[in-house]
């Protein structure tokens, strides 16, 4: 694990997205990124404190930025977990009809989730995110931090190490 300095070590904070209990771990993930669909259904299974931080990587994977405004438009109207997790369990649909037929699955408002998702408040949370994983050093995804610690090497071995503890 690297050793951050405390002014770049990422906390949980009232408005994250957080699922489950035991040790907290911060993931940075990005929604069109293949490793991370590929880890993402384990590490929902670990008995973990999750912490699902937004690390859209634009330039690498162009859908992302509209897959994570759906997922925080999702979450304003309590699906957040839901929409997420759908998102990696079918990465083949994820085009806009996919994302209003997911919404409809979920119960959401679509004309409140199509304005939602669009909005300047989505775009800033996404961002903040994003920002606050630079500065702790993230530059690929996924990327975890358990007690101020990146965890490094095999991210699903280290995140099982944590949950085991």
């Amino acid at each position: 694990m690297s050793e951050l300095t405390s002014a770049s070590v990422p906390e949980i904070g009232a408005d994250d997205h957080v699922s489950g209990e035991g040790r907290e771990a911060i993931v940075y993930a990005d929604l069109g990124c293949p490793y991370c669909a590929a880890a993402w259904a384990e590490i929902r299974e670990l008995p973990l404190r999750l912490c699902f931080r937004h690390f859209p990587m634009a330039s690498k994977h162009p859908r992302a930025p509209a897959l994570h405004a759906a997922t925080e438009a999702a979450g304003m109207q309590g699906a957040f977990w839901e929409m997420c997790d759908s998102l990696y369990a079918d990465r083949g649909r994820v085009d806009d009809p996919h994302l209003w037929e997911r919404a409809e699955r979920f119960g959401l408002d679509l004309d409140r989730f199509q304005e939602d998702r669009r909005s300047q408040s989505v775009r800033e949370r996404v961002e903040r995110d994003f920002v606050s994983g630079i500065r702790a050093g993230v530059s690929g995804t996924p990327t975890a931090f358990v007690d101020g610690r990146r965890l490094d090497g095999d991210l699903l071995e280290a995140l099982r190490e944590v949950g085991a503890r």
